[in-house]
């Protein structure tokens, strides 16, 4: 049976999760921030307010964007952790239990 298409297992980080968890959040996150912070700034043209939604946006963006990423970065070395120390136990037990004898 092939396997899906959709279905992947990464080995490290995510990068495609780690890409749209930061899209979504800078959107919840950035578009009430520019909403708020533009209300004490004058913005008389419409390249105005895009250039300072757009320093805002960027802002918002890398601060979200780092700790997205590390949190994907550390979830990725607990899940290899886990998986190395699942494998070691095997190999002990392998090499541990003592050989059948034959009768």
């Amino acid at each position: 049976m092939p396997e899906l298409v959709e279905t992947h297992d990464p080995e490290g980080v995510d990068y495609g999760w780690v890409m749209q968890v930061t899209f979504v959040l800078t959107i919840l996150v950035g578009a009430p921030i520019v909403a708020v912070v533009s209300v004490g700034a004058e913005l008389p043209t419409w390249g105005a307010r895009a250039e300072f939604a757009i320093r805002i946006g960027a802002v918002v963006w890398i601060l979200t964007a780092i700790p997205t990423f590390l949190y994907a970065r550390r979830r990725a070395s607990d899940r290899s952790e886990g998986g190395n120390e699942q494998r070691e136990a095997a190999e002990t037990t392998e090499t541990t239990a003592e050989p059948a004898e034959d009768d």
